[in-house]
Formats: C-alpha cells, sequence, structure tokens
C-alpha cells in the first residue's frame, strides 16, 4: 500500500511539472528575441519529453498534438499533415504490415541456419560463432529490432542446449550479449522497419524542406554497422576472452530439424518483399545511369512500395484465403505506440521550424555564433556522444527526437558541416541501444535470462557505445557528406 501511495505521488508530482511546463512557461516572458509562439513551442516541448520519459510514449504524444493546436500561427489541420499525414508515418505503417508477413515465415530461421551449418562454420567454434552473429546483422537489416531478438531468442536456448551451456559460462554470455548488441546496430543500418533513423531524417526533411535519399543512408550507415560489428567481434575475441572449447561438440545441422519444406505462400512472401527492397534502392542504383527513371521512382515517394507489397499481399491468395490477414497484422504486425510517438515527434519538429514560431531563427542568433567558434570535429562528437549515451539510458525515439530537434537547427548554421549527414547519424545512433534495461526490452530480458547478466550487458554496452561514436564520426560522417548530397 505503501509503496502504491508512492507511486501515485511521483505520477502526481510528475503529471503537475509537465503541466507547468506546457501552460505555465507561455505564461512567462520568453527570452529576448524569442516569439510568444516559440516560448509555447519550448514548453511543450519538454512537457512532453518528460512524459515520454517517465510515463510512456503513447497517449503523450497526443497531448503534444493538441497543445500544438494552440500555439499561434498554427493550424490543427497543419499539425495532422505534419503528423499522421507525414509520408514517414505512411512508411512505417506499410513496412510493418510487410514484414509482420516475412515474419511469420520459417525464412528467419533458414537464413540462421544457412549461416551457422555449413562447411566454414564447422571449421572451428569461433567460425561458427561468427557467422552466427553474422546471420542477426543480415537479418536485422529489415526486420525491427525487438522482433529480430524474440525470434532469435529460442534458436539461441536451443544452441545452448545442443552444446550443453550452463548459465554462467562465458560463451552463453558473449551470445546472448552478441545477440543484443546486433539487434541494436542492424536496426541503425536501414531505415526498413526501424523507427529510429526515420525519426531524425523526417525532422530534418521538415526542418529544411529536402529529403534525405535512403540509398545514400545505407550507403553511410552500412559502413559503420559493419566496422561496429568488427570492433565487438575483437573486444569478444581479446577482451572478453570466452572459452569456446564446449562449442566444438555443436552439431549445427540439428537446428534443421522442425524447418519444414520451402511453401509457396513463403516463396509469394518473399517475392513481394523482394520488389518492395528493389524499388527503395533501385534509385540509387542507377541514378548516374538513368537518371530519369531514377527520378520518376523517387517521384512517388517513399511509401509508394510498401503500400504496393500490402496491395500485392492482400490480393495473392494461398489456398482461397489472402496472404495478408489484415485485421491480424495492424493488431499484431504494428507497434502502434512507436508510430504515434513518431507522428507527434514529426509535428514537433515542423511547429518548432515553423515561421510563424521563429524558434529556428532565434537558435541560429542564440547558438550559431557559439557553435560556430568552435571546430566542426568537437560539435558533431558532441551532438553524437549526446545520442549514444541517451539512448542507452532512455527511449531511443525520445533521445532521436530530441537531439535531432535541437542539433539540425544549430547545425544548419555552419556552412563548415554537412546537416544532412550530421542527422542521418544522430538517427543511426539513436537505435544503437544495447547497454541498458530501459534501453530496449532486449536488454531487460537479455539481462534477467541468467546467460549473461546487466553487468556485462552494461560493461561492454558502453565501451561499443564509445566504439559506435568514433566511427560515426571518422567512418560515417566522410561517407555522408558523399553519398547524401
Amino acid at each position: 500500500m505503501i509503496e502504491m501511495k508512492k507511486g501515485q505521488t511521483k505520477r502526481a508530482l510528475l503529471l503537475l511539472v509537465s503541466f507547468l511546463l506546457l501552460v505555465g512557461l507561455p505564461m512567462l516572458s520568453p527570452p529576448a528575441g524569442m516569439t510568444l509562439a516559440g516560448w509555447r513551442v519550448v514548453g511543450i516541448f519538454f512537457g512532453v519529453l518528460l512524459l515520454w520519459l517517465f510515463e510512456a510514449i503513447d497517449w503523450p504524444s497526443f497531448l503534444a498534438l493538441a497543445a500544438l493546436s494552440f500555439v499561434p500561427g498554427l493550424k490543427i489541420n497543419g499539425i495532422f499533415a505534419s503528423s499522421f499525414g507525414n509520408p514517414i508515418f505512411a512508411f512505417l505503417l506499410f513496412t510493418f504490415l510487410c514484414t509482420y508477413e516475412l515474419s511469420k515465415t520459417t525464412f528467419i530461421r533458414r537464413v540462421a541456419v544457412f549461416f551457422v551449418d555449413n562447411p566454414l562454420a564447422r571449421r572451428s567454434p569461433w567460425h561458427f560463432t561468427v557467422l552466427f552473429f553474422a546471420s542477426i546483422l543480415f537479418l536485422g537489416l529489415f526486420i525491427s529490432p525487438t522482433v529480430l531478438f524474440v525470434i532469435y531468442l529460442p534458436i539461441l536456448e536451443e544452441i545452448y542446449e545442443l552444446l550443453g551451456l550452463k548459465k554462467g559460462d562465458s560463451a552463453a554470455s558473449m551470445l546472448m550479449m552478441g545477440l543484443v548488441f546486433l539487434c541494436g546496430i542492424s536496426s541503425g543500418m536501414t531505415p526498413i522497419a526501424h523507427v529510429f533513423p526515420l525519426i531524425s531524417m523526417g525532422i530534418y526533411r521538415e526542418m529544411t524542406g529536402g529529403g534525405l535519399d535512403y540509398g545514400g543512408y545505407m550507403l553511410t550507415a552500412i559502413p559503420v554497422g559493419l566496422a561496429v560489428f568488427g570492433a565487438m567481434l575483437l573486444m569478444f575475441r581479446f577482451v572478453l576472452r570466452a572459452n569456446l572449447s564446449g562449442m566444438a561438440s555443436l552439431d549445427a545441422a540439428a537446428l534443421r530439424q522442425g524447418i519444414p519444406p520451402v511453401a509457396p505462400r513463403e516463396k509469394k512472401v518473399l517475392w513481394v518483399f523482394s520488389l518492395v527492397v528493389l524499388l527503395w534502392v533501385l534509385p540509387s542504383l542507377v541514378e548516374g545511369l538513368w537518371p530519369q527513371f531514377a527520378r520518376w521512382i523517387n517521384g512517388y515517394g517513399i511509401a509508394m512500395p510498401p503500400l504496393l507489397g500490402v496491395v500485392a499481399l492482400s490480393v495473392l491468395t494461398e489456398k482461397g484465403t489472402p496472404i495478408l490477414n489484415f485485421k491480424e497484422a495492424m493488431t499484431r504486425g504494428v507497434p502502434w505506440a512507436s508510430l504515434i510517438i513518431c507522428g507527434a515527434a514529426l509535428a514537433l519538429g515542423a511547429a518548432m521550424t515553423h515561421e510563424a514560431v521563429g524558434l529556428k531563427d532565434f537558435l541560429a542568433k542564440a547558438l550559431g555564433p557559439f557553435a560556430g567558434s568552435l571546430a566542426p570535429v568537437v560539435v558533431l562528437l558532441f551532438f553524437f556522444a549526446w545520442t549514444a549515451l541517451q539512448t542507452n539510458l532512455s527511449s531511443n525515439i525520445v533521445t532521436g527526437t530530441l537531439v535531432s530537434t535541437v542539433a539540425i537547427p544549430i547545425l544548419l548554421t555552419m556552412p563548415s558541416i554537412h546537416a544532412g549527414a550530421a542527422a542521418a547519424l544522430i538517427g543511426m545512433l539513436s537505435a544503437y541501444a544495447f547497454a541498458t534495461p530501459p534501453a530496449m526490452p532486449s536488454v531487460a530480458i537479455a539481462g534477467g535470462s541468467g546467460w549473461t547478466s546487466a553487468k556485462s550487458l552494461l560493461g561492454y554496452g558502453m565501451l561499443l557505445m564509445a566504439i559506435s561514436v568514433a566511427a560515426a564520426l571518422f567512418i560515417g560522417y566522410p561517407l555522408g557528406r558523399l553519398f547524401l548530397g
């Protein structure tokens, strides 16, 4: 009873502070040079941010949209258009529907087994480990991190049983930590079914009116992810030094048991999903050779390929039944809380750069000279480190929203910095959440599983976080300048 009352008191205090920021702050005089509308948006941003961090990410997002409608100069229809009417929101919705059908097939398990049951994997326990991790990294390019972790967890537990590994064994801990780390790393490598990079890219689009090419993003983020993957392997090999001797007896062929032959339904799903991915990346591949064709595809926007995928999966049938069960997919396959906060984040980003609000000009005048006095590498290091640290201590969706909203207006005032490349990398790093339980559900599950510990995840996760920041700065940013226009 006492604990319940304490919880109720904390929640009441949180709601009071948030309400004061939302309503009370605009009653005070704004700082010199800031408009009243801008001051109200600042109050809304920090009031809702507190709720996102300590209460929930769903209903506070609706509160943000409602509060923005009372800001002078903003219209409710415009707010909805910049949130739920945003192409990013539609892109995510349609993509989640497509990837849900993919997750229902045996494709993921087949790919995992393909990586670990082959002559190269049989050469040594370390070869097996590397290929097992590589399978997670590959599938994570187009599967959401939580779904990927849930699918891979029983596969990993089966490997534990085949190897006879016990809880507390260093090899078991290494495999579990690798699964957690790679679910995060892979989700930053592409924008396919991954909310985190899309939030930063969407905010950049709202603030500048110009989007970032998805093919260019992948050409930037995938090399960073591969570099961090390599660093993780070196960390496990020379720092953790797990005892892999017990893995020599693994018969990976046993993992194939229970996998049925490829069904016609699975083939249809794979063909549709492959065509969707092809439409995403094809413009970047042919732009130099066939620019008119690339512009024609890009003219339909990023949401069109997965929309066509949803339509195709709904039209195609298996034994007289549509492949896509729309009601089931909308209920189980779409993470609505993530989508809702994404819509609110996009609306906040649009509000902060709206001409009537004037926040963009205020930040440029107030912080631009100071940021301009610093070396570009210092500014980038600050924002990248902030992103990596916060995403490992709190919600990665909130991190991408907060850092992007603060960083992009400042970076746009610095001609020496490519703001688009920096925004893309902030989105990428916000996905690298793997050190503490608040970062991602997979961290909490792994830390409480007994196969590894929260202490190990924190120590090795923070080390990998620092490596990720360095990789983003020295590998990702130069590539971003090259491929993101």
